[in-house]
């Protein structure tokens, strides 16, 4: 799943005290009590792209979560996995490994990407540190023509890879927002930091696809990126509006046309699934 298709869950929640002291500024840099997610939960997706009106089934995406053990310390670490079917291989293949290892706070420590798109192979990786009141990443990333950048960034502010950050806004309180917010964020993306921005849509209802089919009351945001110096909607997505805040629908905007996620099966959920309004 390319950089559209996983950007796509994001929303940033505000910072909670300090819980722990191993590293005080590690913990009062970016912590979020975490209330939705828990090892053992795995999240499977059908992937759709449109072609000439049509929509087709393209592939598949899942995302699992366990608990381990990182630098002596108990963390998750959460990988997505997506892949095109056999019939769309023929027109682009894309074989996508991720992996984000984090604190149970939801700090970030660790992250990789292995992206096969196409006929080029990209490889993502950043290592976190905090120190001085900043926010420290060692990013190293080889392009799909086989150079290679390495490059040293900080921020003072949170800063979230793909993964970290999908699971970040999963702790958030839907009463904070208001429709129309804008929520500005930082994301690294291959050797630099980016600056982007969520817009709150407000509360829709949505029904999933196949034999278990379940209408869901969600919580919309749309992810807008900048490009030179216009704004585009890059995708729209559902939320549950419950303790879960599941991703349930994508709709994403590619480069070579649209394309949808939904989600087909949820289990080992930290909470009950309370906004089903439908069976």
């Amino acid at each position: 799943m390319n950089k559209r298709i996983i950007a796509l869950l994001l929303l940033i929640a505000g910072c909670s005290p300090l819980l722990t002291s191993r590293s005080v500024l590690l913990r009062a840099q970016c912590p979020v009590t975490n209330t939705a997610i828990q090892g053992g939960e795995r999240l499977e997706y059908k992937l759709y792209f449109n072609w000439k009106f049509i929509w087709k089934t393209a592939g598949s995406a899942t995302m699992t979560t366990r608990n381990v053990t990182y630098r002596g310390e108990a963390a998750y670490q959460t990988d997505l996995i997506t892949r095109t079917a056999n019939l769309v291989d023929r027109w682009f293949c894309m074989r996508d490994t991720l992996r984000a290892v984090y604190s149970e706070n939801i700090v970030p420590y660790y992250y990789r990407k292995g992206a096969q798109e196409g006929d080029k192979y990209r490889l993502n990786e950043i290592r976190y540190s905090y120190a001085g009141g900043q926010t420290r990443l060692h990013q190293y990333y080889r392009h799909g023509d086989g150079r290679v950048s390495v490059a040293d960034n900080s921020s003072s502010s949170c800063v979230y890879d793909m993964v970290s950050m999908v699971m970040r806004a999963r702790s958030y309180k839907s009463s904070d927002f208001v429709v129309g917010q804008r929520i500005p964020f930082q994301f690294a993306d291959g050797n630099r930091i980016k600056e982007e921005t969520l817009i709150y849509r407000g509360v829709k209802k949505f029904t999933t696809e196949g034999e278990n089919r379940k209408t869901y009351r969600c919580l919309v945001f749309s992810y807008m990126e900048k490009t030179k110096k216009k704004e585009k909607e890059i995708v729209t997505f559902y939320v549950t509006d419950d303790d879960n805040h599941t991703p349930v629908r994508l709709d994403l905007n590619l480069r070579f046309g649209t394309a949808k996620a939904y989600l087909t099966r949820a289990t080992g959920l930290r909470n009950p699934e309370t906004s089903i309004v439908k069976k």
